[in-house]
């Protein structure tokens, strides 16, 4: 990625944004309900564009199912955090607050104009949902406000938020193209001699460089810690032998999320190692070719687990085959047991099969673009960067200095012999990810 390259925009036009906040409304009104209040987080970011953090002051976009304009309610102070997403240019309302003023009373005057040409009849309490991010401290007052108890809006987001339209696709693909060129670099950093901590700190560079606006995670599980779907990093040095579990993904502009882990093995696998990828692999070709339109997730699930159980690792695969990805890491549609919905054409999905042997090690896979699989590839490691002697990244090292990618050190001289290929398959890592911040300024929290 290279500083001239055009910049991708942060958000899309007005005109995207104004479809889907038609569309939530009528889905709001669909779903019998009178409006739709949605705090700040990916889905007020879906409808608006906005990237507005909201701490213990509420920030929230009310949606009438009548088709009125949606109604901003929002902070004075916090006036600047709109400014680069689309409301001004949507030409919104927006009702700023000041403290000692309660906002929750002016969602409730919203929601009760909505509510005269929406569900509520006779004087009913007007039918909210809200978004399942906002914190009971904003949903519990809102309920006393407008006098009945709220409703979870996931059904309404989801439906919204699950297809893909032709923008979001492109940039789920070039999410997908930064972080492969990210995993085409990690034999500079995957060296034996190295902790987990220094080469997670060079892919947290290398996932800027490539695109990405920073990294949203990165777990380097060496050996036993491979096992163990909640690792981040350690200083446990890498050995030769070691399989290497790499998770890694993070937003790119405007703001859709990459997200691949992949298995290496400093130097060859031994052969029960490569048996057991051998099924890994059996497994996630399985679910790959059960998936097309109108299947239903839970049967991509069970296609993966089927082939796991069949050789005994039923009980070792503890976690779901995939689920969505887009603005959130994690989202709808989720590829597991119970889910019954069926898959349609533009669900952008992530699907993963692994085992997770404890003291051993965690075997995964993953793939991430809207519809492709990684592959199993023999990867031959890139000569490393050297480090220039007053610290940061000089680029790939002239001969005379170039490290082998081994682990003994050999005097310049003639190339060392090309080491024998890493493997490298397509993963996926466990439960859930928490993340690991790159030196520098923390940002707020998404959560």
């Amino acid at each position: 990625m290279t500083d001239s390259a055009p910049q991708p925009a942060t958000r899309f036009t007005a005109a995207t944004y104004a479809d889907r906040l038609a569309r939530a409304a009528r889905l709001t009104a669909d779903a019998g309900l009178d409006a739709l209040v949605v705090g700040t987080g990916p889905d007020l970011q879906y409808l608006t564009g906005s990237r507005a953090h909201s701490f213990e002051r509420l920030t929230a976009i009310v949606i009438p199912a009548s088709g009125a304009p949606a109604t901003v309610v929002v902070p004075r102070l916090e006036l600047a955090s709109l400014r680069d997403s689309a409301i001004a240019e949507l030409g919104l309302p927006v009702l700023d607050w000041v403290d000692g003023v309660d906002p929750h009373a002016l969602v409730a005057d919203v929601v009760s104009g909505a509510g005269k040409g929406g569900g509520a009849a006779g004087g009913a309490a007007p039918a909210v949902a809200v978004d399942p991010a906002l914190p009971a401290l904003h949903v519990v007052p809102l309920a006393d406000r407008t006098g009945a108890p709220a409703r979870l809006a996931t059904p309404v987001l989801r439906e919204l938020r699950m297809i893909k339209d032709a923008e979001e696709v492109d940039a789920l693909r070039r999410a997908g193209a930064a972080i492969d060129r990210v995993h085409a670099r990690m034999g500079e950093w995957l060296q034996a001699g190295r902790t987990e901590r220094q080469a997670a700190d060079d892919i947290a560079a290398a996932i800027v460089e490539e695109g990405h606006t920073a990294p949203e995670f990165i777990i380097v599980g060496s050996g036993p810690h491979g096992a163990d779907p909640h690792h981040e990093v350690s200083d446990r040095v890498l050995a030769e032998g070691d399989m290497v579990v790499i998770d890694i993904g993070g937003p790119v502009e405007p703001g859709y999320n990459s997200d691949s882990t992949r298995t290496y093995c400093i130097g060859e696998p031994d052969p029960e190692t490569a048996r057991r990828y051998a099924l890994l692999e059996a497994a996630q070709e399985a679910a790959r070719r059960h998936v097309r339109p109108g299947v239903t997730a839970e049967s991509v699930d069970a296609a993966a687990r089927d082939a796991l159980a069949r050789h005994g690792f039923a009980d070792a695969f503890v976690h779901r085959t995939g689920h969505g990805i887009g603005l959130s890491v994690h989202e709808e549609p989720y590829i597991v047991a119970g889910n019954d919905e069926p898959l349609r054409p533009g669900d952008g999905v992530q699907h993963r099969t692994g085992h997770l042997l404890s003291g051993r090690v965690g075997r995964t896979h993953r793939g991430h673009r809207r519809g492709h699989r990684r592959r199993l590839r023999a990867a031959q490691h890139p000569a490393p960067r050297a480090r220039h002697p007053a610290g940061g990244l000089t680029g790939r090292a002239p001969a005379a200095t170039r490290a082998p990618a081994a682990s003994a050190c050999r005097a310049p001289g003639p190339p060392p012999p090309r080491r024998p290929p890493a493997w490298d398959w397509a993963g996926a890592g466990g439960i859930g990810r928490r993340r690991v911040r790159p030196p520098g300024p923390r940002r707020p929290s998404r959560r």
